[in-house]
């Protein structure tokens, strides 16, 4: 586990519930991107260049355009974080339409987005493809992928936000009507002072709308990126994009069934 965990301010009516909340601490890694500048091809990075082997050809979409290069997650960078892999380099991909690639009839459908992984990446350079480009036709993107912000790591800890669905089964669909005139006061109080947005990977996701996942198929938080001014990131308007993955498959590195969505205000 991350350091000591501390509860954020609640409203004294929560005071019964401190330990339940506790009990759904997990731990996750809080990503931040640092000012842009030219990154290596192993770094960890927002936009920009990909690691690229000159034997694994450039992801397309089935029309035959290139997809467009969205983030690289290299584990050596990060703190170790099971069922992460602690190695390797994980990198996402989207389409520059009008939904930045995602479908909304199945989110898993790798059409036009793509995830990658090289779980032993190549340190020659001359065994890389370096002739890419970030391409053209950047006006139905969320980011700027000519431009690449590097990533830094820390490992944190969080309780549950009632933005995840994994809350309403620790506490039950009708946790916040038991406090009566006061119901939606509380649930409001709840959700700014626990909030699971930022861009991370692992622990509990934050949405605008509603968590897209079923509970009967699990799946655990690979990415989240959210809207950054910083990066002049925007998903829609104001919004947060999420790349969801089953625990063995992620546990066996099979990145070929991740769950893409995005939504926002």
């Amino acid at each position: 586990m991350a350091d000591t965990y501390s509860l954020p301010p609640l409203p004294p009516q929560l005071d019964p519930f401190r330990t339940r909340f506790l009990e759904t601490r997990q731990s996750f890694i809080r990503i931040k991107a640092q000012p842009a500048r030219a990154t290596t091809w192993w770094e960890s990075k927002v936009g920009g260049l990909p690691y690229l082997p000159k034997d694994v050809p450039y992801p397309q979409a089935p029309d035959g355009r290139n997809l467009f290069f969205l983030a690289q997650l290299n584990f050596a960078d990060m703190p170790a974080l099971d069922p992460f892999p602690d190695t390797g380099i994980l990198q996402f991909y989207i389409y520059d339409d009008d939904l930045y690639g995602m479908d909304f009839d199945d989110g898993e459908n790798p059409d036009t987005f793509r995830v990658l992984y090289f779980p032993e990446p190549i340190a020659d350079p001359g065994q890389l493809q370096t002739e890419l480009s970030p391409g053209t036709g950047h006006d139905l993107l969320p980011h700027h992928p000519d431009a690449s912000f590097p990533l830094t790591f820390a490992l944190q800890e969080e309780i549950a936000p009632d933005t995840d669905y994994r809350f309403w089964q620790q506490f039950g669909a009708g946790f916040f009507r038991q406090f009566g005139e006061q119901e939606w006061e509380m649930q409001d109080a709840y959700g700014k002072a626990v909030r699971s947005d930022g861009h991370k990977l692992g622990g509990y996701a934050y949405f605008t709308q509603d968590d897209p996942r079923r509970p009967e198929d699990p799946m655990l938080l690979l990415f989240q990126l959210d809207s950054d001014e910083g990066m002049d990131l925007m998903w829609g308007d104001m919004g947060i994009a999420h790349f969801f993955i089953r625990e063995d498959d992620l546990r066996a590195r099979d990145f070929s069934r991740v769950l893409y969505d995005w939504d926002c205000l």
